[in-house]
């Protein structure tokens, strides 16, 4: 087994606001009328109920969870559909509104079709979506599914076993200090490795476009920011400011160590924007924390001698290699383990990947994504009003400049440290067990509660 997941499953191009409330939810619904038209059934179909528990409950309108299981009901998908065709597909519902199942089968759906159990948790996972469908006037359902968003975008269906991958890689490890051990006996990078197995799965061409695609995606999302004005939807009034910010510094000097690091919060922030916004963005490997990555490359791009395509490249296999682990070992959900488990994730990543092309290592670059993990631990999830804005936009921010700081503390050593990666991670999971489900994506608790909503 390995727990090295594909550069294209890791960063997956979306909508935001959330990958797991609005991202995995629309795969969800979508995959729940798919398997309905697959079996032939789907033209029986009269009546579609869908029930969303614990955390995708208590957050789910501020996260768009109910539009993007309206707009998966009716076939789109998160990777290419018009954003515009998502936002408020629920909220603009009436009792006589029609909803076109996979795009080919027409029936009534109403917005009580779509029901909040907000205090009920699924054993399996705190993200859970139970999908109904009926056939006439009722009865026994034509059919029934639930579903498990994981973090990421990713989910599972009940009853399924966790995936492990169906390829065989050339370089498989489960751990940090397999993968150091891999490096050492190879004589090479983790990029590298993440490189010779990715090649594996989709070959070295799919590979390089994979690579291209997800990249262009996030220059994409980081221009859209940059260029964006006005006030974020939600009721908040959070007034956008990556573009204030980008035309402050388009007079200064970028050779100012101020100005480099200002530019970092610009890119976070754009990226971060747009997410609120409901735009396009990359998962990386959350939605929640999608800046951090995009940001720290762009900072690499701007600012590092030599910087082009073939280093991007590098920084985005070590950062997959990295977030493999975090996902396999602990999680990137905020609803399991709390904001720790997307931007201290993210943060490992970015920190790892920027080490990486800065020349680190691999006992350097593993250094980096470990003090970036250990500096999130215990980070809670609380996003005021359940959107995705208050903390997290400057939270993107704030974890773009510790990914810098770690990349450079981890290239100033030697590489040898106290407290491992993998430890740092066995840690992030316990840490999101041990911690109260007030304080993980479901806005009961911190400061979804001490902030006024006004």
């Amino acid at each position: 087994m390995s727990v090295y997941i594909s550069v294209s499953e890791l960063f997956t191009i979306g909508i935001g606001p959330s990958s797991s409330h609005t991202v995995g939810p629309m795969r969800a619904a979508r995959a729940f009328t798919q398997d309905l038209l697959d079996r032939g059934v789907l033209s029986q179909v009269t009546k579609v109920v869908c029930t969303l528990y614990g955390s995708l409950a208590a957050t789910g309108v501020g996260h768009g969870t109910p539009d993007a299981v309206v707009a998966g009901l009716s076939g789109l998908t998160p990777e290419d559909c018009d954003p515009d065709r998502v936002r408020g597909a629920w909220s603009s519902l009436h009792v006589d509104s029609r909803c076109m199942l996979a795009g080919v089968h027409e029936i009534t759906f109403t917005p009580g079709d779509i029901v909040f159990q907000p205090r009920t948790r699924l054993p399996a996972h705190p993200n859970a979506v139970a999908l109904t469908a009926w056939a006439g006037d009722g009865g026994r359902p034509l059919a029934a599914e639930t579903y498990y968003s994981i973090g990421g975008g990713f989910i599972r269906r009940e009853g399924e076993p966790v995936s492990t991958g169906g390829v065989d890689q050339p370089l498989p490890f489960d751990t940090a200090e397999q993968l150091l051990d891999i490096c050492a006996t190879e004589g090479c990078s983790i990029s590298e490795v993440a490189r010779r197995n990715e090649a594996a799965i989709h070959g070295a061409a799919g590979m390089r476009e994979s690579l291209q695609r997800i990249w262009a995606a996030m220059v994409a999302c980081v221009s859209a920011g940059l260029s964006a004005e006005g006030t974020l939807p939600g009721g908040l009034g959070t007034v956008r400011r990556a573009g204030e910010l980008k035309r402050a510094l388009d007079s200064a000097s970028d050779d100012h160590d101020d100005c480099r690091g200002d530019w970092l919060l610009a890119f976070a922030l754009a990226v971060n924007e747009e997410n609120a916004a409901g735009g396009r963005v990359v998962t990386a490997p959350t939605n929640g924390a999608a800046g951090i990555v995009p940001a720290v490359a762009h900072y690499y791009l701007r600012f590092v001698p030599g910087a082009g395509f073939d280093g991007v490249e590098d920084y985005l296999l070590t950062a997959t290699a990295i977030g493999a682990l975090v996902k396999a070992n602990a999680s990137i959900s905020g609803a399991e383990g709390g904001c720790q488990a997307e931007v201290g994730a993210a943060c490992a990543m970015a920190a790892a990947g920027l080490c990486a092309v800065l020349g680190g290592s691999p006992p350097q670059v593993e250094n980096a994504a470990e003090i970036a993990i250990e500096h999130h631990l215990g980070l809670t999830c609380d996003p005021v009003g359940g959107l995705v804005q208050i903390p997290c936009i400057e939270r993107n921010a704030v974890a773009s400049s510790t990914a810098v700081t770690a990349a450079r503390l981890a290239l100033r050593g030697t590489g040898a440290h106290r407290v491992s990666l993998d430890t740092a991670i066995e840690t992030m999971r316990q840490t999101g067990l041990d911690m109260s489900h007030k304080y993980k994506e479901t806005s009961l608790a911190g400061l979804a509660v001490n902030v006024v909503e006004c």
